[in-house]
């Protein structure tokens, strides 16, 4: 069938490349219109209850991921000129677009009472044009006496300050928000450069907006020096510059059908997808070097171009075939997770893979048959005297060193399970940046002065409408007050923003800014409060008023309040132990018969989508593990080699997961990736060498011994130079700034070096250990 096929494409190679080069076409132009991801990782499902309710409170009070900090540490903040060139940065940036809203030190209000309209009316506590510093001292120690925004935006402990950047969340989930994000960065920098004061940003559109820019940026570089590092060891391989541009070629159109597939399923550029390209360029290779290989090797005996055109797709077609299935398994095994990144990751690079089969196939001897024979410097590399001898020693160790091979096996994998007990599960909200990066040191500047700036927010339902108007709503304000106080003893979460805050501040206004009436007021106290807190009594500006702000954490129902809660970034271990005694505390404060309590937030669908990926991660291992059994089934129909074939590749995800628990790399969603895709890709190099076993078994008189040493020598060449390609190729994920990245690439290569030597190693001393001697037997004839 695969000689037919292979004179098939020789004999239709004209309309074949042109049907190729057209759908490139068309593929070029849908990957044009790819556009970048801007929203936050897709990994919990949407019909999950959690994500519902994220859903429902986004309905109800608007988004919790649209804020950006600005925080600044210095004994000089308030000398007068540093602190009016914190003012200025507050009115600058208040005038960058799509800004909604600025809160700082510098514009802080107090509340004074206004007995003859009955408001509370605000006044900035710092007069825009500050004359000394002596006014500016007795400003600060009126801005001292407001305990509202104590730990929110200021930290007297410390000397930290934050500034709080309210941004349209709509110019948040497109590409306009590099330019608004760039924007504010530069102000800070600005005041940075005035103050000689370090400033300090973070907040979900920070990080966001950097992740997405340095994924783009990443993809290209990714992308290129994947196609040069590939370029060189093809030049080294082939000494054929004609050669060499093929196989690139090759991989140039797998990549643009790769972009091109993602747009046509509606998905845009994440930090998964991204890896798809530079993916597409390291399996691709490996494709090339196997037809072109057979094609050389029987070029070199015959000197016949059509008869060795044929040999090449006869023979490798199904060998390809089926190393890019298994592959492609490795990688859509993902499609059958509840994750959505994880999810459309599967689906696309799954059929990448197999579409590069396509394109190699077609490609490869069409355009070989265009041009000239192989000259003899294109073939030396057969007979690489640094190869050759490497395969020599490993058929040594193979015929005379069993019992050391499967000693050395056993020590490894028992080290190796060893180190597997030390692995631990845990990830963290902006787990994949380096600890030396800015970002990553930003963040933990706000953990360690405001105790984190992850969102969390908890929703109080009194199950009915008007169930928080009037009066009664007062003894769930003591209830959230008591939360509150709570909430600040864990340490990792900083004090609540909800509507009792907002109350105790109305409070403390209408007696005249005592900070000893900073608190719940009683029944008594708010009959007089109320008349200064009815709706259309706005004591203020816009969204700037004491009314907007109370109406902000509460439903137009009176139906549902919310505490909102910045925290540090705990991981997926910490958290859980924190919600339960959340809920604990909660459940001994509010009637459960009365009141229903619900955590959302970023941090919670964080933590639901981590959980998901992880055990999606887990599952896709499994049915990689399944899938890529059977097809090894179909392929060899033999239990023995089928057991043979899955060993040498289940002992190399044994030892990078034995390495990861000894360097203690936690298992979390970007890591738990690597052992689906190596396996995939590992598989190819038993594919290669058991398809080449059978084939040479018949014309050695099925003398296992003699094959094997024939299958070395003939397919190790191959074998070692697709790894080479293999390994560079995710070496240079190393490079990323991103850690699961990184880890996805010095994880993988260990995991590929492995299983190279695995493969031509321990898989032919098994074939060894259990050969039948002497040639097969065939029945006489009566």
């Amino acid at each position: 069938m695969w000689q037919k096929l292979a004179r098939s494409v020789l004999k239709y190679r004209g309309w074949l490349l042109f049907l190729l080069g057209a759908t490139t076409v068309v593929m070029g132009i849908f990957a044009s219109r790819i556009q970048l991801s801007y929203e936050f990782s897709k990994a919990i499902p949407t019909q999950d209850p959690k994500y519902q309710d994220y859903l429902a409170f986004k309905k109800k009070f608007g988004d919790d991921g649209n804020v950006l900090v600005i925080g600044v540490q210095s004994p000089d903040f308030f000398q007068l000129k540093n602190f009016q060139a914190f003012q200025e940065l507050t009115t600058a940036l208040k005038k960058v677009p799509y800004v909604e809203g600025v809160l700082s030190v510098a514009n802080a209000s107090a509340l004074h009472k206004d007995t003859a309209t009955q408001k509370l009316v605000p006044v900035p506590v710092f007069p825009q044009e500050l004359q000394s510093q002596a006014q500016l001292d007795s400003c600060k120690n009126a801005f001292f006496a407001l305990p509202f925004y104590q730990s929110l935006i200021d930290n007297p402990r410390t000397g930290a300050y934050l500034m709080v950047v309210r941004i349209n969340k709509d110019i948040l989930n497109s590409k306009g928000r590099t330019a608004v994000i760039n924007h504010i960065v530069q102000a800070a920098n600005h005041y940075s450069q005035t103050t000689r004061i370090e400033t300090h940003l973070s907040g979900l559109p920070l990080i966001r907006t950097e992740v997405a820019d340095r994924i783009a940026h990443e993809m290209k570089w990714f992308i290129v020096g994947s196609l040069v590092l590939s370029a060189l060891i093809l030049l080294l391989m082939f000494r054929s510059v004609s050669t060499t541009l093929l196989s690139l070629l090759v991989v140039v159109i797998g990549v643009i059908w790769s972009v091109g597939l993602t747009w046509l399923f509606g998905y845009k550029i994440t930090l998964l997808t991204a890896l798809i390209p530079p993916l597409i360029v390291v399996i691709g290779i490996p494709n090339c070097i196997y037809f072109l290989n057979k094609y050389h090797a029987t070029y070199k005996y015959t000197r016949d171009q059509e008869k060795s055109l044929v040999d090449m797709v006869s023979k490798m077609g199904v060998v390809t075939l089926f190393c890019n299935l298994t592959a492609a398994i490795g990688f859509a095994v993902f499609a059958l997770t509840q994750s959505a990144i994880l999810k459309e990751f599967g689906q696309v690079a799954g059929i990448s893979i197999m579409l590069i089969f396509v394109i190699s196939f077609i490609l490869l001897p069409g355009a070989l048959s265009y041009m000239a024979p192989p000259g003899n410097h294109e073939l030396r590399y057969l007979d690489n005297r640094v190869f050759t001898r490497f395969l020599l020693k490993i058929e040594k160790w193979v015929f005379h060193h069993k019992k050391v091979v499967y000693g050395l096996t056993v020590a490894v994998v028992a080290v190796s399970i060893m180190g597997m007990f030390r692995l631990k599960t845990e990830g963290y909200i902006v787990d994949d940046l380096p600890k030396t990066d800015k970002i990553y040191k930003d963040l933990k500047f706000f953990e360690k002065n405001f105790n984190g700036v992850m969102p969390l927010e908890i929703l109080i339902d009194s199950k009915k409408r008007f169930g928080l108007a009037g009066t009664r709503i007062l003894p769930v304000l003591v209830k959230m007050d008591s939360l509150s106080t709570y909430i600040q003893s864990l340490k990792v979460m900083n004090r609540p923003l909800d509507l009792a805050e907002g109350i105790k501040f109305a409070k403390q206004g209408f007696y005249d800014g005592d900070s000893a009436y900073y608190s719940i007021p009683d029944s008594y106290q708010a009959a007089f409060l109320s008349s200064y807190l009815r709706p259309g009594q706005d004591t203020g500006k816009g969204k700037e008023g004491l009314q907007s702000l109370l109406n902000s954490f509460i439903d137009t129902a009176r139906q549902t309040t919310r505490m909102s809660v910045d925290m540090a970034d705990v991981g997926t271990l910490k958290l859980p132990v924190l919600l339960k005694g959340l809920r604990k505390r909660t459940g001994e404060l509010f009637d459960t018969s009365k009141y229903k309590v619900t955590f959302t937030g970023t941090t919670i669908t964080f933590l639901e989508g981590s959980v998901y990926i992880i055990n999606g991660l887990k599952a896709s291992i499994a049915w990689a593990f399944l899938f890529i059994t059977l097809a090894m089934l179909f392929l060899f129909r033999s239990g023995r080699i089928l057991l043979f074939s899955l060993i040498p590749n289940v002992i190399p995800l044994i030892v990078t997961a034995g390495i990861m628990g000894w360097a203690g790399v936690r298992l979390k969603p970007s890591t738990v990736l690597i052992f689906s895709v190596a396996l995939g890709i590992a598989i190819d190099v038993t594919i290669r060498f058991l398809v080449n076993f059978k084939q040479e078994l018949p014309d050695h008189d099925f003398q296992t011994q003699t094959t094997v040493s024939q299958t070395i020598k003939n397919t190790g060449l191959s074998i070692l130079y697709t790894s080479l390609v293999l390994i560079a190729g995710f070496v240079i994920f190393c490079f990323s700034g991103f850690g699961g990245t990184q880890s996805l690439g010095w994880l993988t290569s260990i995991t590929l070096l492995t299983a190279t030597l695995t493969n031509l190693v321990l898989l032919p001393v098994l074939l060894l250990s259990t050969a039948r001697s002497g040639p097969r037997k065939t029945r006489a004839k009566d």
